[in-house]
Order: structure tokens, then sequence, then C-alpha cells
């Protein structure tokens, strides 16, 4: 995950600029998609890209997720954990080790939240 040096200046670069005005969630969700797919493109016929386009490209796609978790008040490393315990569910590894196949997740295994 970032190191707090990393944040704090991703931080700074935005805050001298006053661009925190347009850090949105839609606007940075917006941006995270066509930062990725820049990413993607560079893989589009196949070639192997140049490598520091790859990681500029990367790098696009990572600052503006971290931004989105600023902006919406969570801790990177939380939801991508909760996240994985989730997947780790899904695909456990005596039906999912060395096979692509997706699989839908069984119902008795998703989260249940309290009744409003």
């Amino acid at each position: 995950m970032p190191s707090p040096t990393t944040l704090a200046a991703l931080r700074a670069f935005a805050a001298e600029r006053e661009w925190d005005q347009f850090h949105s969630p839609e606007n940075l969700a917006k941006s995270i998609s066509i930062e990725a797919a820049e990413l993607l493109e560079l893989y589009q016929w196949g070639q192997t890209p140049d490598q520091e386009r790859v990681e500029e490209e990367l790098a696009d796609v990572l600052t503006y997720c971290f931004q989105m978790a600023t902006r919406l008040g969570v801790d990177i490393d939380e939801i991508v954990l909760s996240k994985l315990e989730k997947t780790r569910l899904k695909y456990p590894v005596e039906l999912s080790k060395g096979s692509v196949t997706k699989r839908a997740m069984p119902t008795s295994t998703l989260p249940t939240s309290p009744e409003p």
C-alpha cells in the first residue's frame, strides 16, 4: 500500500493547485477508468509495451484510486483486505487453484446486512 509520504505528496500536489474542488467521487471514478483504458491501450495489439509508459499509466491509475479513497474517507488497507477475504470465500483454493474459471459466490457465504 502507499506510504504516508506518498499519500502526503499526492495531497500536497492537488492542494497546491486547488484541484480538490474537481475531485468528486464521480470525476475520480471517470479518471480511473480513462487512465486504466490508457494502460490497456499499451497492450492493445499484443505488443510488449515500453516499460516506462506502463509505469506512467499505472501511476496515473493508482494516483486517482488513492485520491478517491481519500475523498471517500476509506482506509485503503482495510478495503483491500476486506475485499480479499470476500474473494477468498468466493474462490477457495481447493476449487480455484490453477483455474481461471469465474464462479458465482454461493449465497450462503455472502455477508448479510441487518434489516433496517
